[in-house]
């Protein structure tokens, strides 16, 4: 099946940079785009530039005040002894020049995906420079200011009054965008991640299942350290099928942060490119059965800019438009572009090599306690399923 899908895209998103040394960097959403027309995936008529979000529509989620204090610290006018309450001047999300428009600009991306799907003009829409999911409303935390996950789904709930599933895989807890949603029971969401124990926010518990009329449709499931492909994606595969099924959404917002790979350098997971394979797959075929095709696409979180994001991105793009996964060799001519300038040497498969790690030697213990998490995280639903029916 072929899917009508468009691809977010500007050359101003690297604007959204802190610094030379953070490890932050939206270059690599100019490398996946530059992987997919070397593979002849992506041309200009799948594109759509994406627009700057207004005042208004930040603020369905921030608080004026915020805002206010992102512009001032935008063009010097706050010392970062004043911006730090709010979240800004620190070693994650330090202030740099224009910080306002660059974060405007992603989230209007993003809102520029949500009109395309919602006016059907396509099924599917991928905005690769979103998934800021660490913003809160009166905070930057985690390299996010503005929150263009959580400002979307506001903005489907009051202009398309749809039932979102909002679905994180990043390796961090989607925690900001649960915290806007966490009373309302027309928002799901649903968190794939590594346990807090050892990893930014520590939040993201399996009790952490939402407030008042919410309560119900908060779903964490925290993986252990060094959890590997398999496990991750059984948790994956029963997590979002029973959670679809339970909640029934009319339209899906995914989260694809791809830090849970191994080589990834700020997590502590054992993905490889496996994981990234499959998570549109499943993402795609929840998203025909339950929501007619609707599904908004984003990035996050990934680290390893050279070898790990520009593949697996390239996946959740060729799923969308193909419903297909690459495989083989990468493309020589996006080999021979950045080889140069490449830190590591660059993957010449679309699949990862055997034996990339070493065998892991808690390996049945991590298995064990995922399958523990997930009964655990899946009770109520499963309850739930079966009175109803």
């Amino acid at each position: 099946m072929t899917c009508n899908a468009v691809f977010i895209y500007s050359e101003q998103f690297k604007k959204y940079r802190f610094h030379a040394d953070h490890p932050f960097n939206q270059e690599r959403v100019n490398m996946t785009k530059d992987l997919l027309e070397a593979e002849n995936a992506l041309s200009e008529k799948h594109i759509i530039r994406p627009r700057i979000a207004s005042d208004e529509e930040i603020m369905l989620v921030h608080d004026k005040k915020y805002v206010e204090v992102v512009k001032n610290a935008s063009v010097g006018l706050i010392t970062e002894q004043e911006a730090l309450p709010y979240g800004l001047g620190t070693e994650d999300t330090p202030i740099f020049p224009d910080m306002h428009d660059a974060s405007a600009l992603l989230v209007g991306g993003t809102l520029t995906a949500v009109d395309e799907v919602l006016n059907n003009k396509t099924i599917h829409a991928l905005n690769l420079g979103g998934g800021l999911h660490h913003g809160f409303k009166n905070q930057a935390s985690g390299f996010c200011i503005y929150n263009d996950g959580a400002i979307a789904i506001k903005y489907i709930r009051d202009n398309y009054n749809l039932r979102v599933l909002y679905v994180d895989t990043d390796a961090h807890h989607g925690d900001g965008v649960q915290d806007a949603f966490y009373d309302d029971p027309n928002v799901c969401t649903l968190s794939i991640h590594e346990t807090g124990r050892y990893l930014y926010p520590g939040t993201g518990n399996t009790n952490e299942r939402g407030l008042k009329t919410g309560y119900g449709y908060s779903f964490n499931f925290p993986i252990d350290a060094f959890t590997e492909d398999d496990s991750f994606l059984a948790v994956y595969d029963a997590a979002l099928r029973e959670v679809a099924e339970y909640f029934k959404p009319d339209v899906i917002i995914t989260q694809n942060g791809v830090d849970a790979h191994y080589l990834d350098p700020l997590t502590h997971l054992s993905s490889t490119m496996k994981t990234y394979e499959q998570i549109p797959l499943l993402a795609h075929k929840i998203a025909h059965d339950y929501c007619g095709g609707k599904w908004i696409a984003l990035g996050g979180g990934g680290y390893d800019i050279w070898r790990v994001v520009p593949r697996a991105w390239s996946q959740v793009w060729n799923v969308m438009n193909n419903n297909a996964i690459f495989s083989g060799d990468v493309a020589h001519q996006w080999i021979k572009k950045y080889k140069t300038t490449s830190p590591v040497s660059l993957p010449k498969t679309w699949n990862d090599p055997s034996g990339l790690y070493k065998p892991i030697p808690r390996k049945k213990e991590i298995n064990e306690k995922n399958e523990e998490m997930l009964e655990r995280s899946l009770k109520f639903t499963r309850n739930k399923i079966y009175f109803n029916n």
